[in-house]
Order: C-alpha cells, then sequence, then structure tokens
C-alpha cells in the first residue's frame, strides 16, 4: 500500500509544480498588465519580475538567477539582503519608523557625526533622496549669497549657477534646471532661471563664465549618468580658487560616486581642497530612501528654523540604517576591497578591449564603470541579461556598472567571462551619433590616469 501511495504522489509531483508554475506566470502576467494600465510610462522596463536578491545576485519570479553589475544604480552597495542591514531593518521597524522632525530621535545626530568625520565637513540636513538634496544644496548657495542689504524677495545680485555641460543632477525642477543633458531639461522649459553649462574639464571656459554673480558651480565629481566622466584636478582648483575669490560655494553632487563607490569616502578626497556642500544620497540607506546634504559650519549660519525641511528625511528606521551602512563598510575594510575589485575589473576590461575593436574607451574610478562603445550599447544591455548579468548603457554609446562593494575575485571573473559571450555574440548596430564617430577609436584609456 506503501508503494502504491508512494507512486501516486510521483505521478501527482510533475502536475503539481506545472500548476504552482501556470499559477507563478498568471500572477506574473497580471503585475504586468496592471504596471502597463496603470503606472506612468515614465521607464522602459524589461518584461521581467525581480522578487529578491542575495549578495551580489537577484532571482526574478521564474526563479532565474543574475549576476547584479548595476546594484540598482549605485543604490546595493552591500549587495541584497546583507544580514546586518535586514538585522537592524527589523528591529527598527518593530520600533518607529516615523516619528517627526518635531522631535530628535536616536540616529539622526550619530548619523550626522559619522557623515560629518567621513567628509570634512561641518553639519548636514537629511532629505529623501538626492534630487531633493540638490535643490536643497541650491536654496543654500542663493541663501548663502544674498547681501544682507538685498530684501528679501527680490533678486539678489549674486544669483547665478554654473553647471557642467553632460551633467546630470536630478528630476526635480531645481536638479533639472541644472542638469544639461536636454531631453531631461527642454520639456520643462522655462526652467529655473539664471543657470549656464560650462564645457567638463575645460577650465578657459569655466574662467570665461565664472564672475562675481555667480552663487554656486555645482558638478558631479565623477559623471555618472553622462557615461562615468570624472572632474579633472586642474578643473577642481580652478573651480575651488574662483567660487572662493567670487565669495560662491563650491557644491560636489557625489549621489553616484560618493560613499565608497571610488574606493574613497568621498571622490573629491583624491584632491587636496573640500566643496563647500557635498550632496549624497543611493547607498547611503541600504536601499531605503535617504538623501543628505553636507556642508561648512559657514554655509550652516545663514540657516535658521522654517527656513527648510521635511516630513521623512532623517527618520529613525532609514538613519539606523544608513548608520549600519557606514559601519559594515568599516568593519569589512570595503573600500580596500573596491580597490582591489575596480583594479582586477580595468585590467580584464583592457584586455577585452583588445580584442573588441569597437570598445573605444574603459574609463573608471574604483566600481564605478564605464565601457564607451563605437556601436549602440542597448543590444548588449538585451543580451547580458539574457545570459544573466545585469549592468546598463547610458548616452546610446556607454555600457555602465555599478557592482555592490561586496563583489569577490570569483565574482569578476565570473563577470568577464559573461561579457566576453555578451561581447562576443551581440549584433552590431552601426553608430548614429558624432560622439561614436570622434577620433580615437579603438583606443583604451583610464580616466583616472587621465586626471
Amino acid at each position: 500500500m506503501m508503494r502504491n501511495s508512494s507512486k501516486k504522489n510521483s505521478k501527482a509531483q510533475p502536475a503539481q509544480k506545472a500548476g504552482k508554475f501556470a499559477a507563478l506566470g498568471s500572477k506574473r502576467d497580471a503585475c504586468l498588465l496592471d504596471a502597463e494600465e496603470f503606472l506612468l510610462p515614465t521607464y522602459k522596463r524589461q518584461p521581467v519580475i525581480m522578487t529578491h536578491g542575495k549578495g551580489a545576485y537577484v532571482f526574478d519570479s521564474t526563479g532565474k538567477k543574475y549576476l547584479d553589475f548595476l546594484g540598482g544604480i549605485a543604490v546595493n552597495a552591500l549587495g541584497h539582503a546583507h544580514p546586518r542591514i535586514v538585522k537592524v531593518i527589523r528591529r527598527e521597524a518593530a520600533r518607529a519608523i516615523h516619528l517627526s522632525n518635531l522631535y530628535h530621535n536616536a540616529f539622526q545626530g550619530p548619523l550626522a557625526r559619522k557623515l560629518a568625520e567621513w567628509s570634512g565637513l561641518d553639519r548636514v540636513f537629511f532629505a529623501n533622496s538626492g534630487t531633493e538634496a540638490v535643490d536643497g544644496a541650491m536654496k543654500l548657495a542663493r541663501l548663502h549669497g544674498r547681501n544682507p542689504e538685498e530684501s528679501a524677495g527680490t533678486p539678489a545680485k549674486k544669483h547665478r549657477f554654473l553647471a557642467l555641460e553632460n551633467s546630470f543632477h536630478g528630476r526635480t525642477f531645481g536638479a533639472v534646471s541644472v542638469t544639461a543633458t536636454e531631453k531631461y531639461r527642454l520639456p520643462f522649459a522655462p526652467v529655473v532661471p539664471g543657470v549656464e553649462f560650462a564645457r567638463l574639464n575645460d577650465v578657459s571656459d569655466l574662467e570665461a563664465k565664472f564672475d562675481s554673480t555667480v552663487c554656486a558651480i555645482l558638478l558631479e565629481t565623477v559623471q555618472g549618468e553622462g557615461g562615468i566622466y570624472p572632474i579633472s584636478e586642474a578643473f577642481w582648483n580652478r573651480a575651488r580658487s574662483l567660487a572662493t575669490q567670487h565669495d560662491a560655494l563650491l557644491i560636489a553632487d557625489e549621489i553616484q560616486c560618493g560613499l565608497g563607490r571610488t574606493g574613497r569616502h568621498f571622490a573629491y578626497q583624491r584632491f587636496s581642497s573640500k566643496p563647500d556642500i557635498t550632496v549624497v544620497a543611493k547607498p547611503l540607506a541600504g536601499g531605503l530612501p535617504l538623501g543628505a546634504i553636507l556642508t561648512t559650519e559657514a554655509v550652516a549660519s545663514r540657516v535658521s528654523p522654517g527656513m527648510h525641511g521635511t516630513t521623512f528625511g532623517g527618520g529613525p528606521l532609514a538613519c539606523a540604517v544608513a548608520l549600519e551602512f557606514l559601519s559594515v563598510i568599516e568593519d569589512e575594510n570595503l573600500l580596500e576591497n573596491v580597490q582591489l575589485r575596480g583594479a582586477e575589473l580595468r585590467e580584464g576590461l583592457t584586455k577585452l578591449a583588445l580584442q573588441f575593436d569597437f570598445i573605444r574607451e574603459i574609463r573608471a574610478e574604483g566600481l564605478m564603470i564605464g565601457i564607451e562603445l563605437s556601436v549602440e550599447g542597448a543590444p548588449f544591455v538585451n543580451e547580458a541579461m539574457q545570459r544573466g548579468l545585469l549592468m546598463n548603457c547610458t548616452h546610446d554609446f556607454t555600457l555602465r556598472l555599478l557592482p555592490p562593494f561586496i563583489i569577490t575575485k570569483a565574482q569578476v571573473r565570473e563577470f568577464l567571462n559573461l561579457f566576453e559571450i555578451v561581447l562576443e555574440k551581440t549584433p552590431k548596430q552601426a553608430a548614429t551619433s558624432d560622439s561614436a564617430n570622434t577620433e580615437g577609436a579603438g583606443r583604451v584609456a583610464h580616466a583616472a590616469a587621465r586626471g
């Protein structure tokens, strides 16, 4: 009797599994249909549903496993489901998710202290996101630039912003106004007035556009969405000296490149001078929404209660997780891992560039890597996803890698093996942009070496 029962069960199992997968497929289709019908069409999403992750891997609703070299676009610096982050979230969610900025919580002050220590700056304001931090930094710049004799509500003489060509600072109205990329900015014109764009790393152009009406120069220390372009030391130093000369602020946008991504606490720490303000977000709270403005005492002294604020920014849950995130980086010596794994990736990519002549240039700072192609990059992203590898393409021709800080030597090898197959198997589409036809096709250069 037991044998017969076992046979019946074994026959039933395939049918049960088929039914289970059919149910999962039906649920997946319903989710995708809901998204298609009810979400604003702001993204070209892949037709998959990601369900969970572990370390440097994520899994979709069919159980397929992906090596995650996009990291939630630089958010998941500790990978997925890091045990210390999960532990803090569980603990604090059972205590207090939100209180109010009318009261202190146990984590906001200590987190501000830690960020001040890492950055060399003095004061912190917590926001919900990077783009809100940029908007807040712009408000601080206008506030700092206003002469006490100028009446509130009237245009200040010192009100202009300089930003850089090829820049991206966010989607809110202030941030998009200092974003040079026209497809993000022009549909919302007229945007915030008084913004002018200087050429990236062109000191002469910067000098020509900087005058006493500028309240701040805003730059990404390493341009991320623009294709991984670091600021040169000469440009940084001149921006710093001009800002000081004209009593303007130097604002470093480190939303993507800060908090360890380049192998330093902040990317600007490869220079000898500091900004007046830096803004951070993405990895700060381990995947929970949290941004921050870090600034000097001199700038902070112009602020009084009621001038700026936030409902959700700096809540107890997010700040507790952010403190743990920073502690993990220190305890696990992850800055060194970023440097080592970044060097291994650059070395491996350099070898692949010699093999595939459509790789034009490799630009890298730590684990922030751009691979510029002379052919369109989107097909490579799609091919990679089919083969279980996540990355993305920015500005049509640059493949962007933002892997977690915890990746291992073995996972670097896994990536390079997968990526070589992707480069070999992807159908090539000819470039249609001037940017893909510039001189030097086929050359490989490392931006960090160019300084």
